[in-house]
């Protein structure tokens, strides 16, 4: 009679347990996930053109935007990061995307940042939407990485397949790391 309460009581547990982790893994249907991206998609692009004007030219030039309005980055030895964001063609977002990273090594701190992808070409627009999960490499050419200079469009980094402005960091990270960034597509 002993075993049988025990049983009943891991059965409830272990059902109230599976029904947490059931609710947790929510496709995002219904939800106001992608309205807040999109709005803060839409308040990174206003102040991205603010701070850097040179960035319209840039995107009007582009085939497609990755905009990452918020990523959080921090570490210890080993650190990671990790924000939400949309893609962008023809000013219409066409997929939700988060982005990972995993990084190690000497380090220490926190930071957050915005980071907008300029994909210059088809061809890299389309390999980065069919792509299962797209890790960023050495075909990324930055135009801006945290300091108040502008964006330059020269003969280089037109032919550059895509670009990348990094912007808007708070925080300190300090270190020597080595570390991957990932992308994938989400449903927010």
């Amino acid at each position: 009679m002993k075993n049988s309460g025990l049983s009943r009581r891991v059965f409830t547990l272990g059902a109230l347990a599976g029904v947490s982790v059931t609710a947790a893994c929510g496709n995002g249907v219904g939800s106001r996930g992608a309205a807040t991206i999109d709005a803060r998609v839409d308040a990174t692009l206003a102040e991205m053109y603010r701070s850097y004007p040179n960035t319209r030219n840039l995107a009007d030039k582009a085939n497609g935007m990755l905009v990452m309005p918020l990523v959080t980055e921090a570490g210890f030895g080993l650190g990671g990061a990790y924000g939400r964001g949309a893609l962008r063609v023809n000013d219409v977002t066409v997929d939700y995307y988060s982005t990972t990273q995993l990084s190690g090594g000497f380090q220490i701190g926190a930071q957050q940042y915005a980071h907008v992808l300029f994909f210059m070409t088809e061809e890299a627009l389309t390999n980065f939407r069919r792509s299962p999960g797209w890790a960023v490499g050495g075909d990324v050419e930055y135009v801006i990485s945290d300091q108040g200079d502008g964006a330059k469009a020269e003969t280089t980094t037109a032919l550059a397949p895509v670009l990348a402005v990094v912007f808007g960091r708070a925080g300190l990270l300090v270190g020597a790391t080595l570390q991957g960034t990932k992308y994938s597509r989400i449903i927010p």
